[in-house]
């Protein structure tokens, strides 16, 4: 893969960190932090390309469904590729995230292979 540039969206310090580190595998990817979806939307309104979203639901401020839904509207954000990881495991709140246009649910704890997995299989790498 040539540089890509992943924005991680986590309100946990610690889970922002065991994300970013799995994302290391992937040689020439930036990644951008971000701790709610309103630090995220400054960030996709930033100079850089994001390439993918991965987002938390469960955050202060602006939860990671809101954020899916605001950038599914956006007609310059829309087609970036979205996975959310969180706590949330049950079907209906799936269902809810992929309705809302996210591109993978994955329950935490999460496995760092599926999360590659995942991302590859998402940008084709």
């Amino acid at each position: 893969m040539d540089s890509a540039i992943f924005l991680v969206v986590e309100d946990s310090p610690t889970m922002r960190q065991l994300i970013s580190f799995s994302l290391k595998r992937f040689k020439n990817a930036r990644i951008i932090e971000a701790v709610d979806g309103v630090d995220a939307l400054k960030k996709l309104s930033g100079p850089e390309r994001i390439d993918l979203i991965l987002t938390d639901i469960n955050m202060p401020v602006m939860d990671g469904l809101k954020l899916v839904s605001l950038v599914r509207q956006n007609t310059q954000l829309k087609n970036i590729p979205i996975i959310i990881i969180t706590t949330e495991g049950a079907e209906e709140d799936r269902e809810r995230g992929l309705a809302l246009g996210a591109n993978a649910y994955i329950s935490k704890p999460i496995q760092s292979s599926h999360l590659i997995k995942t991302i590859s299989e998402l940008l084709a790498v």
